[in-house]
């Protein structure tokens, strides 16, 4: 067993989701921060656990062929990166592993997965940053917090960031240190400014500003502040007070007081104009979320005659995207304020075909099916910690043909859709798309199909077949993909599987990886995977 402060050799195998490069001492998982996939290192053990360690690279015996220097003087401090010490293609490669590995191991799904979609601008595609600010050696700093912690990094040039948010950021700090404007403290409760919030438009440049403040009442200093700002930047259009009085850890409270300007700006995304406040849900990442969007209605297949649900709605940009592709749009979106934006958004945009429903996505999910709603297609892009098993629950009860599944946690995706599954849904595809480069986040879009609907099989069960035959009773689809991959390499799905079994004859019990026709756009089995899969099937005597 490792010990504390032992130091090892370790070759660093894999990716954690949080991060940390991994590798295995004597089967012990050992989790090294800030390495790379090749990395060999002289590690020190910082934390022993029963079944796995921590550990920090003392040296790099031999570093792997796609590590980088990072390229922010901050990195390893602030928690707002992970991956800054390998290339972006490696980054790629990791994120598709991550969706993957959950869709296999927590949800036991094998759809088609589709290659990841890369970033573009990997460098200041964020549309929106939070900043909190602290008290240092006498004066207001703000950055971000570094990992696990509430002490704030002092750097205010984020590459993630617009350069513009960097240039207002320093404004703002110079301003409130000439004024003696008190930034809050967690232990004491006391402070004016708690967090300086940016978000800019990327197609409009428009600006909001967002003072984070735990009182309105005074905060009057502010506008003297708004007045020199907008003499600046040209681009700020609203300038807001947001009052968060409360011991807490959510960033925003529920009063705004606008003190410049409009009380929104405007964006444009998939060509339709969107207003947004700074309670407003919206994608950080625009342009990766209008390719996101587009995959979102491929995977739809809309016609023009369906009905489309939206669920967490947001103000409204996923639906109003495929509006003109449907008869009916309706959104659900708890948070009153963005209910108010997105129709608003319609209203702008000439949609008179969308209704919105302020509510938990549960509860409008029931409330929709007992009033005799049945979508033809449903989206779900929920918060990281997933649907609630009723939302599921109701979902599948309305019966839509297809369900597009988009997700900021692979996690709870792969157990959501697990469970659609055994409410008569397949998993048909799924795609990762890199929505935030150099963190360990990535977006996932998902596929979810009526069995029995056009692209799946229908089998009619005679009595004499419900028996097992010898053949398939020998192995199981993972026993023959395991083989696969330990003998050939190559990764195999249930669906090739079922394609080769069925070619030779094997008797399929009802197997919904199958095509029902001919002219399914189902992928066909590989003629080296097919060669590699009869091999399994004569090594477990299935032949």
């Amino acid at each position: 067993m490792l010990k504390k402060n032992e130091i090892v050799k370790l070759e660093i195998t894999g990716m954690t989701n949080e991060g940390n490069g991994v590798g295995r001492y004597n089967e012990i998982a050992v989790f090294v921060p800030f390495t790379a996939v090749g990395d060999v290192i002289s590690c020190k053990i910082v934390k022993v656990s029963k079944s796995y360690c921590y550990g920090i690279a003392e040296r790099f015996i031999s570093e792997a062929e796609v590590r980088i220097s990072p390229d922010c003087q901050v990195f390893g401090k602030c928690g707002g990166c992970s991956f800054r010490h390998f290339s972006y293609e490696e980054e790629l490669k990791v994120k598709q592993d991550f969706v993957e590995s959950s869709f296999r191991r927590i949800g036991k799904l094998e759809p088609k997965f589709e290659a990841i979609l890369g970033c573009e601008k990997i460098d200041g595609y964020r549309n929106k940053a939070q900043y909190p600010v602290s008290q240092a050696d006498g004066k207001m700093v703000c950055g971000f917090y570094s990992k696990r912690s509430h002490r704030v990094i002092d750097f205010t040039d984020c590459r993630l960031q617009p350069k513009i948010f960097s240039e207002i950021l320093k404004d703002i700090i110079d301003f409130c240190n000439e004024n003696n404007v008190s930034a809050y403290n967690e232990v004491s409760e006391s402070g004016l400014l708690r967090h300086i919030y940016l978000r800019k438009g990327e197609h409009t440049d428009e600006i909001m500003v967002c003072l984070v403040v735990t009182s309105i009442k005074k905060s009057l200093l502010f506008h003297v502040l708004a007045e020199t700002l907008t003499k600046k930047y040209s681009g700020i259009k609203s300038i807001v007070l947001n009052e968060n009085s409360r011991k807490t850890n959510v960033i925003l409270g529920s009063r705004l007081k606008t003190i410049y300007g409009k009380d929104t700006i405007t964006d444009i995304m998939c060509g339709r104009k969107f207003e947004l406040s700074p309670l407003s849900f919206y994608q950080v990442n625009t342009v990766q979320a209008e390719r996101l969007y587009n995959i979102a209605k491929e995977y739809a297949g809309l016609t023009g005659g369906e009905i489309l649900l939206d669920l967490y709605c947001g103000v409204g940009t996923i639906g109003l995207s495929m509006a003109d592709s449907v008869k009916k749009l309706i959104g659900v979106e708890i948070i009153q304020s963005a209910v108010d934006n997105a129709e608003k958004n319609a209203a702008q945009n000439g949609i008179t075909n969308a209704e919105y429903i302020c509510a938990d996505a549960e509860q409008a999910a029931e409330m929709l099916y007992q009033r005799g709603e049945r979508p033809n297609v449903i989206i779900a892009d929920p918060a990281r910690k997933g649907c609630t098993s009723e939302t599921l629950k109701y979902m599948a009860k309305m019966n839509p043909d297809r369900i597009v599944m988009i997700s900021c946690n692979h996690a709870t995706a792969a157990r959501d859709c697990a469970v659609l599954e055994k409410m008569g849904y397949i998993t048909v595809k799924c795609r990762a798309v890199d929505m935030f480069p150099r963190s360990t986040h990535v977006e996932t879009v998902c596929l979810l199909s009526k069995l029995h609907s056009g692209q799946h099989i229908e089998v009619e069960l005679k009595t004499d077949e419900l028996d097992l035959t010898a053949a398939e009773s020998k192995a199981t689809y993972e026993e023959i993909k395991d083989y696969v991959l330990k003998h050939t390499g190559l990764k195999v799905s249930n669906l090739y599987i079922a394609q080769v079994k069925q070619k030779c004859g094997i008797i399929e019990r009802v197997n919904y990886n199958l095509p029902k026709s001919d002219n399914s756009r189902q992928p066909k089995c590989p003629p080296e995977k097919e060669a590699a899969i009869r091999d399994a099937l004569e090594h477990f005597r299935m032949l």
